[in-house]
C-alpha cells in the first residue's frame, strides 16, 4: 500500500469510533473517513437501556468521543450521511448526499437493526435502538403511565426495569415459558422471572402478542394488558443491507475470517454486523454484545494494516436490573449438553454459575452481585480443563486455585 491512504468506516457506533482510534494508535498516518446515518456523533449503546434511559447518566456520557478528539486525531466524521451503494471492484461507496468516495481499506461497522412486530397496531410500538429511541422512551415513563414490554430478553428486562423505576404500571409479555430462555436457559432465567415479579412487574409467560390497540395490547388467549406506551424488545437482526448489494458473503451477518475480513480482501467488518470464525471454538460466532464492539476494531484495524491479527476474547456481557448487577463471559453453542452448577446463593441473588460441558469443563460463568472474580472466571473458561465440581460450587475454595 503506497500511503496516504483512505480508509473508509461505516457506522456511527462504538465499533466504528474504536476503529478509528485503534487505527491512529496502530501508526496509520492516512485518510480516515467515519459515515454515521444519525446526525450524531458515534456513541454507546448499552447506557440507552440502562443509565441514560433512568435518567442517571448524562447525554454527554454516552458518546465514545467529544468533536474535539475527532479534530485533533484527523478523522473526517461525516454525521447524517448514510452510505447507500457499496462496489469492492472500482473500491467505492456512494453517500446518500451523492457523493463517491474512494477508498482502500473499509471497515463495516453497521451494528443491527430491531426486529419489527408484524401485528395489527404495531405502528405504535416503540423501539429501542437509537438515543433518540431512548429519548422517546424517556418522555413515557413516569408514575402516572401504564407500560407494556414485548419480550423478555435482555433490552425487554432493561426497559422494564427502567419502567419500574420510574415508577410506572409494567406488564410484560414474553411467548418463551422462562425470560432469557434462549441466553441463559431454564434454572438462570427462573432468577430473573423471579427479580421482575419481586419489584411488581405483571410478567405474562407463555404469552403471544395478538394486537396493540388504543388501550394496551390484545394476547392471543383474548386477554388484555393496558398501556398507554408499548415497547417491543423481540432481538434484533444484523444490518447487512450494503454488504449483502455489494455481494459480501453473508450469513448470520457479514461473514468474517479471524482477523475480520470478509469475502473480499479489502473490506472488514465488526461489533454486531459480523460473524467472526472464533479460533478457540472453530466455528464463527455472532455475539449483538458491547464487548464486541469494544474490542474487535483493534484487531480489524491491525489486519487493515497489514499486519497479523485474530480475535479471540471469550463473548462477554452484562446487565443491571434493580438491585441485581451481572456479568456472563463464555459461549455455550447451540445444542451442546450442559449441566449448570451453582456457587453461593441463588435465593438473595449473590452468586456465581457455571456451564460446565463434557469432562466438567467450564463453557460459560456468570457472576451476580458477586465483583472480583473476573480475571478467575475468565482463566476458568479459557483452560478448557476440567474441574472439581465439588470445589467449584464450595465458597471457601478459593477460583484461583481450580486454574490449571
Amino acid at each position: 500500500m503506497t500511503e496516504p491512504a483512505t480508509f473508509v468506516i461505516v457506522g456511527g457506533g462504538l465499533a466504528a469510533a474504536k476503529g478509528a482510534e485503534a487505527l491512529r494508535q496502530e501508526g496509520f498516518d492516512g485518510t480516515i473517513v467515519l459515515i454515521g446515518r444519525e446526525p450524531h456523533l458515534p456513541y454507546e449503546r448499552p447506557p440507552l437501556s440502562k443509565g441514560y434511559l433512568q435518567g442517571d447518566d448524562e447525554r454527554d456520557t454516552i458518546f465514545v468521543h467529544d468533536a474535539d478528539w475527532y479534530r485533533d486525531h484527523a478523522i473526517d466524521v461525516r454525521t447524517g450521511v448514510e452510505a447507500t451503494a457499496l462496489d469492492p471492484a472500482a473500491h467505492e461507496v456512494t453517500l446518500s448526499s451523492g457523493e463517491r468516495l474512494r477508498y482502500d481499506k473499509l471497515l463495516l461497522a453497521t451494528g443491527a437493526v430491531p426486529r419489527r412486530l408484524n401485528v395489527p397496531g404495531g405502528e405504535r410500538v416503540l423501539y429501542l435502538r437509537t438515543v433518540d429511541d431512548s429519548d422517546r422512551l424517556r418522555a413515557t415513563l413516569s408514575p402516572a403511565r401504564k407500560v407494556a414490554v414485548i419480550g423478555a430478553g435482555w433490552i425487554g428486562l432493561e426497559a422494564a426495569a427502567a419502567a419500574r423505576n420510574a415508577g410506572a404500571d409494567v406488564t410484560v409479555i414474553e411467548q418463551e415459558h422462562q425470560p432469557l430462555l434462549g441466553a441463559l436457559g431454564p434454572e438462570l432465567g427462573a432468577v430473573f422471572a423471579d427479580l421482575h415479579r419481586d419489584n411488581g412487574v405483571d410478567l405474562r409467560l407463555g404469552a403471544r402478542l395478538a394486537e396493540v390497540t388504543d388501550t394496551g395490547v390484545r394476547l392471543a388467549d383474548g386477554t388484555h394488558a393496558d398501556a398507554d406506551a408499548v415497547i417491543a424488545g423481540v432481538g434484533a437482526v444484523p444490518d447487512t443491507a450494503l454488504a449483502a448489494a455489494a455481494g459480501l458473503e453473508i450469513d448470520n451477518g457479514v461473514k468474517v475470517t479471524a482477523d475480520l475480513r470478509t469475502s473480499d480482501p479489502d473490506i472488514y467488518a465488526a461489533g454486531d454486523v459480523a460473524n467472526a470464525y472464533h479460533p478457540r471454538h472453530r466455528h464463527h460466532i455472532r455475539v449483538e454484545h458491547w464487548a464486541n464492539a469494544l474490542n474487535q476494531p483493534a484487531v480489524a484495524a491491525r489486519a487493515m494494516l497489514g499486519r497479523d491479527a485474530s480475535y479471540e476474547e471469550p463473548p462477554y456481557f452484562y446487565t443491571d436490573q434493580y438491585d441485581l448487577g451481572m456479568e456472563y463471559l463464555g459461549h455455550v453453542p447451540p445444542g451442546t449438553a450442559y449441566e449448570v452448577a451453582i456457587r453461593g446463593d441463588v435465593g438473595r441473588r449473590e452468586f456465581i454459575a457455571f456451564w460446565l460441558g463434557e469432562d466438567d469443563r467450564v463453557l460459560a460463568a456468570m457472576n451476580v452481585n458477586i465483583w472480583d472474580q473476573g480475571d478467575h472466571l475468565k482463566a476458568l473458561v479459557l483452560s478448557g480443563a476440567p474441574v472439581d465440581r465439588k470445589a467449584l460450587t464450595d465458597p471457601d475454595v478459593p477460583l484461583g486455585h481450580l486454574v490449571r
